[in-house]
């Protein structure tokens, strides 16, 4: 995301609303000392720009590849942020079309699920190792910023897992499963694709339609569609 008027970028690990940036920092800054081992109370929040904790700013969907994604996403900020961008947000049709690839498989690979070609049902939760326990702290900006294994980021940065690219021809579509889920167009409140600790094994049918279109955390990002030309 960045901002409409001056293309200045802003940080994917809050929510990108003026004025919700430094009650988030002001809740985790405490919040995050009271959660978890040791190890985790250590962990820093993300670093944020002056000027987005300073300014008013319009949201704007960009897609850049090897950047970290933006997550903490409403349905309303997302479809905004993509009108912004001159697009929309995606239709369950579409979505779905476009994540099966030209070949029309039950996932962006083929048609069976294999384990660790997208990132996808992950072995860790990362409110559980920031807060013991999977259903705690949602909203902290510190979730997408776990590691497994030392070195795997939990949301890695767009396109950075080749395995989970549905192909049209010589081009393709990087994530549609797994890392973030994505909000569609649905004014009931619908994302697919299913975020990277979800227990997700069902590809492009992923459908979650449990939240209302207020509703955001660390794993609800979006993807934004726009007519041929």
């Amino acid at each position: 995301m960045v901002d409409d008027t001056t293309g200045e970028p802003l940080s994917p690990y809050y929510p990108p609303l003026p004025g919700y940036v430094d009650r988030v920092l002001d809740i985790w800054q405490l919040e995050r000392q009271l959660w978890g081992e040791t190890r985790a109370r250590a962990l820093h929040l993300p670093e944020i720009s002056l000027w987005q904790r300073s300014h008013h700013y319009v949201p704007r969907a960009v897609s850049r590849a090897n950047v970290t994604p933006q997550g903490y996403l409403s349905y309303f900020v997302a479809r905004r942020a993509c009108e912004r961008a001159n697009k929309r947000l995606c239709t369950l049709d579409e979505w779905k079309r476009a994540c099966r690839g030209q070949r029309q498989t039950q996932f962006p690979y083929g048609d069976h699920y294999v384990a660790g070609k997208c990132n996808v049902a992950r072995a860790i939760h990362p409110a559980s190792i920031l807060h013991g326990s999977a259903s705690l702290g949602h909203l902290d900006p510190r979730l997408n910023l776990v590691v497994e294994n030392g070195s795997d980021p939990v949301l890695r940065a767009t396109g950075a897992t080749p395995s989970c690219i549905s192909r049209w021809g010589s081009d393709g579509i990087a994530d549609m499963v797994g890392n973030l889920d994505e909000w569609i167009e649905d004014e009931a409140g619908v994302f697919v694709g299913g975020f990277y600790s979800r227990s997700s094994t069902v590809g492009c049918d992923a459908r979650i339609h449990t939240h209302a279109p207020a509703y955001f955390d660390y794993s609800t990002g979006t993807r934004c569609c726009a007519h041929a030309r």
